[in-house]
């Protein structure tokens, strides 16, 4: 058979079984939830200025999306994807043509890509790379394939919590090669050691954060294992396979963070001899089991798309971090065992606003485990570690508890969150300054630019300010009236940094006197706003709304102040990499002002906030040339989680309370099931997208908050809407 025939026979059969997943999918109906999900979606690029806010400097890829589209189970230890760009926001980004490898783990943050490996036939020389079409490449939870076209290589992949499996069907019965490219990874590789026992491949990848011990087998005979080396932190290996066997190659290989031994009985437990399709169908299982939780009715097939998708990258981080025989290593570097599975640090700044809560409804088991992991780096160190900025462990741990998952021991999370808020050195920059004046201050700086670094004070003195908050109602549920009170009051520090001459939360200096020149408009990386203009944090008040409002001058220049927020135009000499995507001054694109579309609602106008809502469903999600594009970060799955809620009819505006804004969903219907809980369905008998009022269970319910604790006794909530 000639090439050109053969590489249509491969084109084709990888075609064909893409089509008949997804048929066979579509007759299991929707009891498979899983064919919605399209992993692609946030792998492309961003590239309407109308929709970016600005045209980006020549070069520039805008933070939008930075997810993957490989292979894992929800919050594992591995996530099996392609690379095909190192350093990278997830490794992949969809225009790309050629693929460098596989890597074993993944969070779409600059990081990870480790246990690179590639299939290779013929040769095996740098640059390591493929060619691949995306008319040979598909993906669905626990799946991904491709054929590589310049090795002639059709590569499947699927996963388990701690394990890979690869399945590779060669062309060509000779020269088959697979590559460890074990020097490459996101963060530079201090070390790398690889070895041959048996019929297996075993070895280690060392990392400033510590070793990635991997364990593999093949189903084929390895002839040889080459390593070249020419320095200590660079080079590759690759084993040599028998050509007798003509089956296609299958490689599964396991990960740990403790050692080989424990690499190999993750491989043996969780994969053993199963075959490729019975790992798969396992993993579409598990995720069916997490996807089933929140059932929609209605909507257009990209709406249940985007949704869906959304819902699954939400499952995706924190990462798994113990072995099958429950041992860790901690923040000490210590080989442990405890009750617990240890995970790593969420996300804090990112997902304890949306994704952490919906972590705790669908997973509460996972949740406990990450607080205790979170706890278990506290006694270490000393502190519960944050994340990037703010001390978000407080209003997660704290609206965890408050909504019945209470695992762990919250004394001791208290006395851990008490020395974050109140000790110096640790958790909280500043601390003593915000506690001393009831603010943080910025120094002056002449003249500041977007990418001025300094002390974020406004940014800190608001997200701290509603830490108190979380932290103080903690306190009262444990009986500390002292701490109760001193915390309370701190939580009224946003006022601090209010300026009434301007009605913006505005950046002050040491004395007290207020930054100038002032320009609400301008966005900075971390002076006074933490990539945020003025205008992006001045409604972030999520725990003291009437409080806000009050200090604006009452609802009416509340509600007009809001309106310009919407709709004052984002000036496009304004350009900051982490900052796009905008109605307005509002900017989708990144974290700091994700909580403005509601305010709307305190001022009993949720029909104006619903506005903005289906303005950013449509215009954020799912975009540009191919239908996949992200109006910014996800970062670990905090926009997805948004659009969950949002799009779900239900928001946790201030997550250490307990209750939910009730939003009109994007479906006619949306059931949330939680496990071990009883139904809440949420349903617009009118079809409208106008919020006018709600009832609960036939009855008329005062505002538009529902408390958690609906899912104990079950609910429907119909929506009042014009």
């Amino acid at each position: 058979m000639s090439f050109k025939n053969l590489l249509f026979v491969f084109v084709i059969s990888s075609l064909f079984l893409g089509c008949s997943v997804k048929k066979q999918t579509q007759k299991e109906g929707k009891n498979d939830l899983t064919h919605y999900v399209n992993p692609f979606l946030g792998t492309a690029p961003l590239l309407d200025p109308d929709v970016i806010g600005y045209t980006p400097p020549e070069g520039w890829r805008v933070w939008a999306g930075l997810v993957f589209p490989g292979s894992s189970l929800p919050n594992a230890m591995v996530q099996l994807s392609p690379v095909t760009e190192y350093g990278s926001g997830a490794g992949y980004e969809y225009e790309d043509e050629e693929i460098l490898g596989f890597a074993h783990t993944n969070k779409g943050h600059w990081d990870q890509m480790n246990i690179p490996v590639l299939p290779i036939s013929g040769e095996v020389k740098r640059p390591f790379k493929s060619r691949y079409s995306k008319d040979s490449e598909g993906a669905s939870p626990a799946f991904y394939k491709v054929f590589l076209s310049d090795y002639r290589i059709n590569v499947r992949l699927t996963s388990t919590l701690r394990a890979g499996v690869h399945e590779y069907t060669f062309a060509e019965k000779s020269d088959r090669n697979i590559l460890f490219d074990l020097a490459r990874a996101n963060h530079g590789v201090k070390h790398w050691e690889i070895t041959k026992k048996g019929n297996a491949i075993q070895g280690v990848q060392e990392l400033d954060q510590g070793p990635i011990y991997f364990y593999a087998e093949v189903n084929h005979h390895i002839d040889e294992l080459q390593v070249i080396r020419p320095g200590e932190k660079t080079g590759y290996a690759f084993i040599k396979l028998s050509d007798k066997k003509p089956e296609p190659v299958v490689l599964k290989i396991a990960l740990s963070y403790v050692s080989i031994e424990n690499a190999i009985e993750n491989l043996k437990t969780e994969v053993g001899e199963r075959s490729f399709n019975e790992v798969h169908q396992a993993g579409k299982a598990e995720w069916n089991e997490i996807l089933s939780q929140v059932q929609v009715k209605g909507g257009t097939e990209k709406q249940r798309e985007i949704f869906y998708s959304s819902l699954y990258r939400s499952f995706l981080w924190p990462a798994l971090r113990s072995d099958v025989n429950g041992q860790f290593t901690d923040a000490d570097r210590k080989v442990r065992q405890e009750d617990f599975n240890y995970y790593t640090v969420p996300a804090l700044w990112d997902t304890y606003r949306n994704k952490l809560v919906l972590l705790g409804m669908i997973r509460p088991k996972v949740t406990n485990d990450v607080i205790k992991s979170l706890m278990d780096r506290g006694e270490i160190t000393g502190f519960i570690p944050t994340f990037f900025h703010g001390d978000h462990a407080a209003p997660f741990i704290a609206g965890t508890y408050f909504r019945g998952i209470g695992d762990f021991d919250v004394n001791k999370a208290y006395q851990l969150l008490l020395d974050n808020a109140y000790k110096e050195k640790g958790a909280r920059p500043h601390i003593a300054e915000y506690i001393e004046k009831g603010y943080i201050s910025d120094p002056d700086i002449e003249n500041p630019h977007v990418e001025t670094k300094a002390k974020a004070g406004v940014s800190k003195t608001l997200e701290y300010a509603h830490d108190d908050y979380a932290l103080s109602l903690l306190a009262a549920s444990l009986g500390d009236k002292e701490r109760e009170a001193d915390l309370q009051k701190r939580s009224q520090n946003y006022r601090n940094v209010f300026d009434p001459s301007t009605n913006f939360m505005r950046g002050r200096l040491d004395n007290g006197d207020w930054i100038n020149p002032f320009n609400p408009q301008y966005p900075y990386y971390e002076y006074m706003y933490r990539e945020a203009n003025a205008w992006q944090v001045s409604f972030y008040v999520n725990h003291d709304m009437p409080g806000l409002i009050d200090l604006y001058g009452g609802e009416q220049v509340f509600e007009e102040k809001l309106d310009s927020l919407f709709t004052l135009p984002w000036n496009p000499k304004h350009i900051a990499r982490n900052i796009s995507s905008f109605i307005g001054q509002y900017s989708h694109g990144n974290q700091p002002d994700h909580e403005a579309p509601f305010a709307y609602y305190f001022v009993d106008k949720p029909e104006k906030s619903q506005a903005i809502l289906d303005r950013i469903f449509e215009r954020f999600y799912g975009v540009g040339e191919f239908g996949l594009a992200l109006g910014g970060m996800d970062d670990a799955g905090e926009m997805s989680s948004w659009y969950v809620f949002s799009a779900g009819g239900l928001y946790p505006f201030s997550t250490a309370d307990a209750n939910y804004l009730v939003t009109v969903p994007v479906f006619d219907e949306v059931k949330w099931h939680i496990k071990g809980k009883k139904p809440v369905v949420i349903r617009n008998p009118a079809a409208g997208r106008q919020l006018k009022g709600i009832q609960v269970n036939d009855k008329e319910h005062n505002g538009y908050f529902i408390p958690h604790d609906l899912f104990d006794e079950g609910g429907v909530i119909n929506l009042k809407t014009n």
